[in-house]
């Protein structure tokens, strides 16, 4: 398959994504005694301290931590532990995780105005909790380009490393896609790295030998206990604010504490402690940060008053530059068993894409044939990452994609025999990307979703380049190492256009029953839940996260982001999370004449 405008039919072989609450007084950690996590419920109407950091995630946990070292620090987290739902510490329960779409479910779904289904956390250590745990750092140019000390985020780097990431060990499959991706031209072969270098590596997992996930909350070992209050099920309303008189600018506006609710629906108050250098400091995601910053007052002056909320400040640029990084997979079936695998190995291309691959059923690992687990319960089949019961499994276009469709593509999948889950998935996500769009406000209530647009493929290059790495997986499925797992004379074509005898949705017919490789990226996009900006640096931020205009208010984490760093940005988020929290701590203690925390 090749060239632009190469056309094939629609019945199609594609797949698509990947994809209690602490009542008492401390919490057990693999040996770790967390006595400052406690649920909200518990937590005084009033309350002061040095930091007040909201969103407790990949960010907002290593932040706390490192700035509990010398502060006092409070982190509301919006969800539950994760160390009280089993599903998220084991691998091979990854997407039931994602799938759980009651109220307080660890990932919260929402749909884009895009139609392609998505979810964000809503867990004490974020996104780290319900991802596919692929670990790897951003590449030093993206470092330098953002402006961070290359020497202070490899120290910050390897602070997480120390607590969360593992050396996969591969299986056959894995081991056949690193091989293929070599033969395909993805080269060089730069082994086991944590590192981003052009060509095919093995990159680190946060999953551990055993198959146990290790999330940024692990990283709440790092904290001084007397310095840090962690409340789960806090749910943030909005951001107070004051003037102050400045010295030499006049009036300025000030954050000086959050208002939330407990999970009994009882409103608390948390404020800052006397002393200008304290923050509030947001680290609630790509969704979360501009969401509250809007519903607090700060955003487009036209947008909030449509919503009767009273204007802090006219910040145009709040919600902008809302970026989701496309992905297609394409499922190859396969004549000998595989492992279960999520992704370890990553081919970093020349051509603005990046190749994965998971393998092997859920199912084929806790369930039976006869689609009842070993206690005889029924439970809905999920293949790993791709599964319709995590909304990934589209038989439309994504405007027109339906619960319905959903329930029908995960019913077709319980009729199909035990043999035709038995291969894995190649996946290509596009760099960047360049393609934006935009975040707003659904309503006043801080638990529901905002609306967001994505704008998939809207830049023509984020379209070329996944036409491109649809080509690199053709050459890696018909390379020699990857021969024992694909069928004798199986072209791409007939894997495109297999309908029946394989855990595949169908691709979305057109009238002319023909699509090319363009309408075939459009048509199967999904997400690789790696959505940034919204408070973007240059526009929401500065270069140090302050918000623009407005004293004593940061935001940290991934909607500050202009380009998802890396093949993969959980690494960078937590490593962000170190990096400001000591650089925070060093500028304030050199200011007072003390010494700082190394890095």
């Amino acid at each position: 398959m090749s060239g632009r405008s190469r056309h094939f039919t629609m019945s199609t072989l594609l797949a698509t994504s990947f994809f209690f609450v602490l009542l008492c007084s401390s919490l057990q950690v693999r040996g770790v005694n967390y006595t400052f996590v406690k649920d909200a419920a518990l937590a005084p109407s009033v309350s002061y301290y040095d930091y007040i950091i909201v969103g407790g995630g990949t960010a907002g946990c290593p932040l706390a931590a490192t700035l509990s070292e010398r502060f006092r620090v409070l982190l509301l987290e919006r969800g539950a532990s994760p160390y009280d739902d089993d599903r998220i510490g084991d691998m091979a329960r990854f997407a039931d995780t994602l799938s759980d779409t009651s109220p307080g479910s660890p990932a919260q779904r929402f749909v884009s105005e895009d139609g392609v289904i998505n979810s964000r956390p809503r867990v004490l250590g974020g996104g780290s909790c319900i991802n596919a745990g692929f670990y790897t750092r951003a590449s030093d140019d993206y470092v330098r380009g953002v402006g961070w000390d290359l020497g202070a985020a490899g120290a910050a780097y390897r602070w997480v490393e120390d607590v969360v990431a593992f050396q996969p060990e591969l299986g056959p499959w894995q081991a056949a896609l690193q091989g293929g991706l070599l033969e395909a031209g993805v080269a060089p072969d730069n082994g086991f790295t944590f590192d981003h270098f052009d060509g095919t590596k093995v990159g680190g997992s946060i999953f551990d030998a055993d198959g146990r996930r290790h999330t940024a909350a692990d990283l709440l070992r790092y904290a001084r206990a007397e310095g840090l209050d962690v409340l789960l099920r806090a749910r943030v309303a909005k951001i107070l604010f004051f003037n102050v008189r400045g010295r030499r600018s006049g009036r300025r506006t000030a954050a000086r504490g959050v208002v939330f609710h407990d999970s009994e629906g009882r409103m608390h108050k948390a404020f800052l402690s006397a002393g200008r250098r304290n923050e509030i400091i947001l680290s609630a995601g790509a969704m979360g940060s501009p969401q509250l910053l809007m519903l607090s007052g700060v955003g487009p002056a036209d947008h909030l008053r449509s919503f009767g909320i009273p204007l802090v400040r006219d910040h145009p640029a709040v919600g902008q530059g809302m970026s989701d990084n496309p992905m297609n997979a394409i499922y190859v079936p396969s004549p000998s068993p595989v492992e279960v695998s999520l992704i370890q190995v990553v081919g970093i291309t020349q051509v603005g894409s990046y190749i994965e691959g998971a393998s092997g059923s859920n199912w084929g690992v806790r369930h039976s044939a006869s689609g009842s687990g070993p206690d005889g319960v029924h439970r809905p089949r999920n293949f790993g990452m791709f599964s319709p019961q995590t909304g990934q499994l589209a038989t439309v276009p994504p405007k027109q994609r339906t619960p319905e469709a959903i329930a029908h593509a995960a019913e077709s999948m319980r009729q199909l025999d035990d043999s035709a889950f038995r291969g894995g998935f190649i996946l290509e996500k596009v760099l960047g990307p360049l393609s934006t769009g935009h975040l707003e406000l659904r309503n006043r209530d801080p638990d529901d979703n905002p609306l967001v647009t994505f704008n998939y493929f809207s830049h023509p290059e984020d379209l070329r380049r996944c036409v491109a790495g649809l080509s690199v997986i053709e050459r890696v499925i018909h390379s020699q190492a990857f021969k024992n797992f694909t069928y004798p004379d199986f072209s791409m074509e007939t894997l495109l256009n297999m309908s029946t005898g394989f855990p595949v949705n169908l691709l979305p017919r057109h009238d002319n029953d023909s699509t090319s490789l363009e309408m075939f990226c459009k048509d199967t996009v999904m997400t690789i839940w790696h959505y940034h900006g919204g408070c973007q640096v240059g526009r929401v931020v500065d270069a140090e996260y302050r918000v623009l205009g407005i004293d004593a208010l940061r935001v940290i984490d991934g909607s500050t982001f202009n380009a998802s760093p890396g093949t993969n940005p959980q690494a960078t988020v937590m490593m962000l999370g170190r990096y400001m929290g000591v650089r925070i701590t060093n500028e304030r203690l050199a200011a007072e004449g003390l010494e700082g925390t190394k890095p």
